[in-house]
């Protein structure tokens, strides 16, 4: 295959990735507010896609830390970057279509460690790297987000639900709600245009260590908020319903501790998983609001995909991106395989669809009223 038109196709399997990602996450945002009916659920995603793509023009220090900090870009090509992207939205679309908001993030990073390791050799991963980029921040990222909700939430319903009722905490959750929208945009496009500067990088289009050109930046962007508006449906039912039962204030606290935690780790070019932060955020609401069961057995499958979700992209990673790294019958391969796992997901989903409609969202009225009941 021609090494230019090669590029170009990585290019459109990363923004697919990226619209894989939109899509994946819409939840970690807006699954709280919609739960609450803080907001309706197209309003919601509308909402968010508008503030992913402002927030991928805040930073790019995660992209520079995916484009030269993860793997050795002058020992792997393009065909291995495709590999190890197409084990990446392998495992998201697996896991959305079963409804379990595993990473993207780690997806990502699992399917290139994959492809790079079988095809470039191991010494060619930065595991130092990923230990403290990566692991470190997965590991404790979901604590602090879980550990700040529980008590922001306790505050909360100690010193203010009890006195003034919780009829303003409707707005608190749209704010709070649209600032996690826009710490994803920060975090999360940034992993895509890291991708895509690192392909460039590897196909000698840019020197190392560049930052991404404009247009990848606008290109991410693009393909992020496009993603989110059209709502991953299974996965948002799943956080707004699955791990604890949400109210305005509840939801408030946990988006509020879920946006601080990924916009410092935004700032710092730490490429954290958000999908871990908000699901932390949401189970330490539950456990600073006494009366929200927390459905710990959901929690626990949650944890367990979070364990997979690295090792198993980057299984598929490493067989795509050797099976790419043989030529072009090896990429098309690839490809080809890639376009059939996804049909077969979708026309899978299409047997017991989860849309829109598929929430049945209390009147606000309700939702105002009964932590104030709950008060008294």
């Amino acid at each position: 295959m021609d090494p230019s038109l090669l590029v170009v196709v990585v290019i459109c399997t990363a923004l697919i990735f990226d619209f894989t990602n939109g899509f994946h996450d819409t939840a970690n945002a807006m699954a709280t507010s919609i739960a609450t009916g803080a907001l309706r659920p197209r309003v919601a995603v509308a909402i968010s896609a508008v503030l992913n793509l402002a927030g991928a023009f805040l930073s790019v220090e995660v992209a520079k830390t995916i484009s030269s900090g993860l793997v050795d870009e002058t020992r792997i090509g393009p065909a291995i970057v495709f590999g190890g992207l197409i084990g990446a939205i392998v495992w998201n679309l697996f896991t959305w279509y079963v409804g379990l908001p595993s990473s993207s993030s780690h997806a990502l990073f699992g399917g290139l460690i994959g492809a790079t390791w079988v095809s470039a050799g191991a010494d060619s991963v930065h595991f130092g790297k990923i230990v403290d980029k990566v692991l470190v921040p997965a590991a404790a990222s979901p604590v602090i987000a879980g550990v700040a909700a529980a008590a922001v939430t306790y505050l909360v319903y100690r010193f203010l639900v009890r006195k003034r009722g919780s009829r303003g905490f409707r707005i608190g959750q749209i704010v709070s709600a649209s600032l996690v929208s826009l710490a994803h945009g920060t975090n999360d496009a940034q992993k895509t245009m890291g991708v895509i500067t690192l392909t460039l990088v590897a196909a000698g289009s840019l020197p190392a260590g560049s930052a991404p050109p404009v247009w990848v930046i606008i290109s991410a962007a693009s393909a992020l908020a496009l993603g989110t508006y059209l709502g991953g449906w299974r996965i948002t039912h799943t956080l707004g319903k699955g791990l604890t039962d949400i109210e305005g204030p509840q939801g408030f606290s946990a988006q509020t501790s879920s946006a601080v935690v990924i916009l410092l780790s935004s700032h710092l070019g730490f490429p954290l998983s958000t999908t871990h932060v908000c699901s932390g955020g949401i189970v330490g609401s539950g456990i600073g609001r006494r009366e929200a069961p927390v459905r710990w057995r959901m929690a626990g499958r949650m944890v367990l995909a979070w364990l997979f979700t690295l090792p198993a992209a980057a299984v598929v990673g490493a067989v795509a991106g050797k099976i790419a790294s043989l030529g072009e019958v090896g990429t098309i391969a690839v490809g080809v395989a890639g376009i059939l796992f996804a049909a077969g997901i979708y026309l899978l989903s299409r047997r017991k669809p989860v849309t829109a409609h598929s929430f049945q969202v209390p009147e606000p009225s309700v939702v105002d009223t009964e932590p104030d009941r709950l008060a008294a």
